[in-house]
C-alpha cells in the first residue's frame, strides 16, 4: 500500500521480493519503532498486534506518518480538586510522538465532547537531577510551565503504580525542582504537600507590562475598572477581589484578562472573595484551558495577594469549585500547598488519522477584538 509516498507491505505479501533483501519491522499497535531486521516470510503476530515491514533503506522519519495514523494512546486520568489531566508514563522508554505532534493530540483527547475530556495532558518522564520530570500541556495544546494540582496527581501516580516507594519526592518542572511529601492511606496516596517555591512579585519577571510590583493597582478590562495584584508561581497570575466569584460572568470576563496586552505571555486570572482572614473562595480562568474546577498555583497566588493587600493571614484554606486547598505563604517568601488527589481510570484509545498533523498550538492566538492596541 502507499502511505505518504512510502510503499509498505504486510510481511506475507513480500514473498516475491529478493530473498536477500532486509526489512525493518514496526510494531503498529504500540506505535513504536521495533527496529528488528527480518526476511518478511510471514506475518508476525504478538500480544500487541501485527508487525508491518518496510525496506530497511527507508528512513524511519518517512514512515512516521503511517505509524501515527494508527497510534494507540494509553493514559491514566487523575484529578486534584476537579482539575483533571491525562497522565502518560514515559519512564519505561516508550514515548509519544515528537513535540510537534503532542499539542494536536492534547487538543483532541482533552475535548470534553469528542475526546476523553481533561484540562490537558501531563507526561511523566525520567530526569537525571530529580526523581521524575513533569511535562505539561494545556487543553489547547499550549505548553504549561507549572501545575499545582497536576504535580500532586503525578506523585500519586508514580507511588500507586509502583514507579517509586519514596514518600518524599523531587520532581523537575519547567520552573525548577519541587519537593513533595506524600500522605499515604491504605497503601495509596491521598494527599500531597508541595513546596511550590518563591512567589515572584517583580512585574517584568511575572511577566506583566510594568516595572516593580503590581499590588492592588487599577486596571481596565471588560468595560470596567478593577484593582489587581500580580504574582508568578512559575506561571503568571492576576488576582482581583473586586467581584463575587459566585456571580461573575467568567466565560465573558476571563478571556478579556487572558488576552489583554498587559500580559505578554497571557495570564491565569483568579476572582476571589475573602470569607474570613483564613478562608478564601475563588474561581479561576486559566490560560490555555478556560475555567477549571481548581488551580493549585492560582490558589497560592490568591493567598499571596491576600497577604500583600492586608486581607488575609499567611495560612489559609482556599475553596475552589472542585474542593479545598491548604496554602501557606511563609515569611521567607516560599509558598506551600497541600491538597488531595484522586485516580479516575486508565484506558487506551486510538488517535484518528490526521490528528497528529494538524496545525501547531493556538497558544499565541488572540481574538481580533483583543489584539494589542485595542480596548480589552
Amino acid at each position: 500500500m502507499e502511505n505518504g509516498g512510502v510503499r509498505t507491505s504486510f510481511c506475507n505479501q513480500t514473498r516475491g521480493l529478493a530473498s536477500g533483501r532486509r526489512y525493518i519491522s514496526f510494531d503498529i499497535s504500540a506505535s513504536s519503532f521495533a527496529g528488528r531486521a527480518c526476511r518478511c516470510r510471514s506475518v508476525i503476530r504478538n500480544d500487541t498486534g501485527v508487525v508491518i515491514c518496510t525496506p530497511a533503506p527507508l528512513a524511519f522519519a518517512r514512515f512516521r506518518r503511517y505509524i501515527f495514523a494508527v497510534m494507540a494512546f494509553s493514559f491514566t486520568k487523575l484529578h486534584g480538586c476537579g482539575n483533571d489531566y491525562l497522565f502518560v508514563d514515559c519512564t519505561n522508554g516508550s514515548t509519544l510522538p515528537g513535540s510537534a505532534e503532542i499539542p494536536a493530540i492534547t487538543r483532541y483527547v482533552s475535548d470534553r465532547h469528542t475526546g476523553v475530556g481533561s484540562d490537558g495532558v501531563i507526561l511523566i518522564c525520567p530526569d537525571a537531577a530529580a526523581d521524575f520530570r513533569m511535562e505539561m500541556y494545556n487543553a489547547d495544546g499550549s505548553r504549561g510551565i507549572m501545575c499545582g494540582n497536576g504535580i500532586r496527581s503525578l506523585a500519586k501516580y508514580v507511588y500507586d503504580h509502583g514507579l517509586t516507594a519514596k514518600k518524599s519526592l523531587r520532581v523537575a518542572t519547567d520552573c525548577g525542582v519541587k519537593k513533595l511529601d506524600l500522605e499515604i492511606e491504605g497503601g495509596r496516596v491521598s494527599r500531597v504537600r508541595v513546596e511550590m517555591g518563591q512567589a515572584i512579585l517583580e512585574g517584568r519577571k511575572i511577566p506583566v507590562d510594568a516595572d516593580g510590583v503590581v499590588i492592588n493597582e487599577p486596571f481596565e478590562a471588560a468595560g470596567r475598572s478593577w484593582n489587581i495584584t500580580c504574582v508568578s508561581m512559575g506561571n503568571p497570575h492576576c488576582v482581583t477581589f473586586d467581584v463575587d466569584p459566585d456571580t461573575i460572568e467568567i466565560e465573558r470576563i476571563g478571556p478579556k484578562f487572558d488576552f489583554h496586552p498587559f500580559f505578554p505571555e497571557r495570564v491565569n486570572t483568579e476572582f476571589v472573595r475573602v470569607d474570613t482572614p483564613t478562608e478564601l473562595t475563588m474561581r479561576v480562568w486559566e490560560r490555555g484551558s478556560g475555567e477549571t474546577f481548581a488551580c493549585g498555583t492560582g490558589a497560592c497566588a490568591a493567598l499571596v495577594a491576600g497577604v500583600l493587600t492586608g486581607r488575609t493571614e499567611r495560612r489559609g484554606i482556599v475553596h475552589l469549585r472542585g474542593g479545598d486547598l491548604e496554602i501557606e505563604y511563609q515569611d521567607d517568601g516560599n509558598v506551600v500547598m497541600t491538597g488531595p488527589t484522586v485516580e479516575v481510570f486508565s484506558a487506551t484509545i486510538e488517535i484518528p488519522p490526521g490528528i497528529q498533523s494538524t496545525s501547531a498550538s493556538s497558544r499565541s492566538a488572540r481574538p481580533d477584538a483583543l489584539r494589542p492596541g485595542l480596548t480589552a
